[in-house]
């Protein structure tokens, strides 16, 4: 028969010193041996405690060794074609992010009417003008990376392959706008030439001088005396 142990040496005020000191050898986590950012070290000859990185040393996921892709340039020249596939869902994808970031001022057409130019802001040119037209696919990704005048660059915002996506959408606002019912499959030509087909709304132009034209006045609340 095996006995339990005897309690007696738990009521040794030694054994009680030597539980108490086992358990505080311990070490938080926000007390980690470590250099605080900045900090100086006496351990290094230049007295630093942060490190030079070493020569050609790259960030996880920033390698970029695809420059086609990461710049949108060959030579220092936009590129023509896309670097990657060109599918519908790279457009359906390219549409919902130009509708987020393009949009407010290029308009959902691409006219250069977006409700921020409504509202005052100076108009960007339209994608349909002959420049634009015939620039390449790469000089949209560029833009959007480093920015074009009063533009600015959305390299924070939009990772390289959605600019991507999103240069390919405006490929098919140029082609859209400027396209003939020849262009249009033939079963479903008979849809768009219908009598019953929406007529095409006329642009909105915008008046900067709307505000002034038509000052907002408040409304006074029922039951309330002016004061």
């Amino acid at each position: 028969m095996v006995r339990a142990p005897s309690s007696d040496y738990l009521r040794n005020p030694a054994w009680l010193l030597l539980l108490l000191f086992a358990a505080s050898c311990r070490r938080d986590m926000q007390d980690q041996p470590k250099y605080k950012d900045l900090r100086g070290s006496a351990f290094f000859a230049d007295g630093r405690s942060a490190r030079p990185l070493p020569e050609d040393t790259v960030a996880r996921g920033f390698l970029n060794a695809d420059r086609r892709f990461a710049t949108g340039k060959v030579d220092g020249q936009p590129i023509a074609e896309l670097p990657i596939p060109l599918t519908k869902e790279l457009l359906a994808r390219g549409r919902e992010r130009y509708g987020i970031y393009c949009s407010p001022c290029h308009g959902l057409t691409g006219d250069g009417l977006g409700i921020v130019v409504q509202r005052g802001l100076r108009r960007p040119n339209s994608f349909q003008i002959d420049r634009l037209r015939a620039a390449p696919v790469g000089y949209f990704f560029d833009v959007q990376t480093v920015g074009f005048g009063a533009m600015l660059d959305y390299s924070a915002q939009i990772p390289p392959k959605d600019r991507w996506a999103i240069a390919a959408y405006i490929r098919a606002l140029q082609l859209s706008q400027g396209a003939t019912i020849s262009d249009v499959p033939a079963d479903a030509r008979p849809a768009l030439e219908s009598p019953q087909a929406a007529p095409r709304a006329a642009p909105l132009v915008p008046n900067e001088e709307d505000w002034r034209e038509h000052p907002i006045v408040p409304t006074a609340v029922p039951g309330e005396h002016a004061r």
